[in-house]
């Protein structure tokens, strides 16, 4: 990954984890990882745990940020969120999986996209 992607990516999660936390949920983990992969941001939403993955573009010329999280991605997502569940030992009442879809604009704030309960 080129360092001017993971800028982008970086700055799409600030953003996201700005935007949930102004809605309440409260940060468990930024970027965690295991051999199998990462997850971008892990959240508490009252006695649920939500697991989010955050897509952020410069453009929708290829579609919007959300499109970019594919089949295979959203399996590798839950296959990481059980590996975390056991290494933590949290038990939530109910998991939810989310995406928030970045995209910069040229002027004015970048558009936030919340998908709770995307797959």
């Amino acid at each position: 990954m080129t360092n001017e992607r993971r800028a982008v990516g970086g700055y799409g999660e600030r953003l996201a984890e700005r935007h949930l936390r102004a809605q309440g949920l409260v940060l468990l983990e930024r970027n965690w990882r295991c051999l199998d992969g990462e997850i971008d941001l892990i959240l508490r939403d009252g006695d649920d745990v939500v697991f989010c993955e955050v897509k952020t573009r410069r453009s929708d010329a290829f579609g919007s940020p959300a499109e970019a999280v594919s089949a295979a991605k959203r399996q590798r997502l839950r296959l990481l969120a059980v590996r975390w569940l056991q290494q933590s030992g949290v038990h939530p009442r109910e998991v939810r999986f989310d995406v928030v879809a970045v995209l910069p604009q040229p002027k004015g704030r970048p558009l936030i996209e919340h998908l709770r309960a995307a797959f």
